[in-house]
């Protein structure tokens, strides 16, 4: 198996809580309410599988030895064009949360920042996801040997030992199980 196998299952994993955004946002946006605590386990989930396991491989592990390859500008740009996407999608989750907790809070006017950027982080992270799987990966393992992408597989094993990934399966399972609008 290859490295980027592993980034690109656990994008699979992402897309199907995109899934759920936009299936919550159909909800939302014709009964203009929300489950607060939903909301937050998509922003943990975000958080803690989308940014701290799979953007930290990626910054933490993949970028860090291709920064020691003689890259193209071209690769470099996009490297630095990923970790700035990264960047952005943090931010947008931070307004999220801070909407959710003021939505909490009995402040039905913060429902706005909620499904706004809901909406955005269900656009962000498609695109995000195919210029990372159609564009980095495969142009980033040619600057790979095969023992050097071995070594970053397990390193990627190392970085989180499955545990969140069986977490947030079973995350996911759940609300796609309890989660309905009929």
């Amino acid at each position: 198996m290859q490295s980027r196998a592993i980034l690109m299952i656990e994008h699979r994993l992402i897309e199907r809580m995109i899934n759920l955004i936009d299936k919550t946002l159909y909800y939302v946006k014709n009964e203009y309410k929300i489950d607060p605590i939903f909301i937050g386990i998509i922003i943990d989930f975000i958080q803690t599988y989308a940014d701290k396991a799979h953007h930290g491989k990626e910054e933490d592990i993949l970028f860090k030895i291709l920064q020691d390859k003689d890259m193209s500008e071209e690769h470099k740009k996009l490297i630095d064009e990923l970790i700035e996407e990264h960047v952005f999608g943090r931010k947008i989750v931070h307004e999220l949360s801070e909407a959710n907790r003021i939505y909490r809070k009995g402040n039905r006017s913060a429902l706005k920042g909620i499904i706004e950027n809901l909406d955005i982080l269900k656009d962000f992270y498609p695109k995000h996801i195919e210029k990372e799987d159609e564009m980095f990966f495969p142009e980033s393992m040619q600057y790979l040997s095969d023992k050097e992408d071995q070594k970053l597989l397990d390193e990627y094993y190392r970085f989180d030992k499955n545990m969140i990934h069986e977490k947030y399966a079973t995350v996911i399972d759940a609300c796609e199980k309890q989660l309905t609008f009929a």
